[in-house]
């Protein structure tokens, strides 16, 4: 999925460095994890992106899903936890997906000693140990940075829930100020002109056409398609499109 691979580019080829407070402070999030999924049932998984590492914790919500007993726990090495994302349905997980990528977009704008104040909340359908599907509140931090900035350590839990009518919202925990996502905006991703040309390309056009439109030259066109793509980290034009929309681009 290309959005994985974009959100992959953004956590795990950050610079880390060796710093032994991140490292006593993962000991701390493993215990506040496996804590969470004590005391609400629910599954906590602490990912590491300077090891490309995920620990994750089973409360008793792992046995309606069909996963495993209440109180284990195990190790990936991924950031991706695919055993719970296999259990998502198609649509939600695209959505997640995109939703992680407008969260950590937003908490790039902001000061990086206010980040740990916000998380995302959004709900999720998943398929419980009877193949039928269930309603899920996911929540998401990001609860440790390096001194360069550099995102260490994200925390996802999991847990049942009975009302699905909250939509995604980024939370500020500090001051309960909720940032509805869809109202949020990251045109920053693209130019103005590579937004036009994707819009144009949406509507069906070559480049031949675009280059005619804009009054620009075809060369100048197909740079620009070739900076879209790249940015996006997809492989073609329709790839691109839906990405685009998807994040609200065009």
């Amino acid at each position: 999925m290309d959005i994985v691979n974009k959100l992959n580019d953004e956590l795990l080829k950050q610079t880390f460095t060796e710093e032994q407070q991140l490292s006593n402070r993962l000991n701390e999030c493993k215990l506040i994890a496996s804590t969470y999924a004590q005391i609400e049932n629910s599954i906590a998984v602490l990912s590491d992106m300077k090891t490309n590492t995920s620990h994750i914790y089973y409360g008793g919500m792992a046995e309606k899903l069909g996963l495993t007993e209440r109180g284990s726990n195990k190790t990936i090495h991924s950031i991706w936890e695919e055993e719970i994302f296999s259990r998502i349905h198609p649509d939600d997980l695209l959505e997640k997906h995109l939703q992680e990528l407008r969260f950590l977009d937003f908490l790039k704008s902001i000061p990086e000693k206010e980040r740990a104040d916000y998380h995302i909340v959004s709900h999720i359908r998943m398929r419980d140990n009877t193949d039928k599907y269930i309603h899920v509140l996911h929540r998401m931090f990001y609860i440790a940075s390096q001194s360069n900035g550099s995102i260490r350590l994200s925390l996802c839990l999991y847990n049942l829930t009975a009302d699905p009518s909250l939509d995604s919202a980024i939370i500020n925990s500090a001051d309960g100020q909720i940032l509805e996502l869809q109202k949020q905006t990251y045109n920053d991703i693209l130019s103005v002109r590579e937004r036009e040309i994707l819009q144009l390309i949406e509507q069906g056009m070559m480049s031949k056409e675009i280059a005619s439109t804009l009054s620009i030259s075809i060369n100048t066109v197909n740079r620009h398609r070739q900076n879209i793509l790249g940015k996006l980290h997809v492989s073609n034009s329709i790839e691109a499109c839906r990405i685009a929309k998807g994040l609200k681009l065009i």
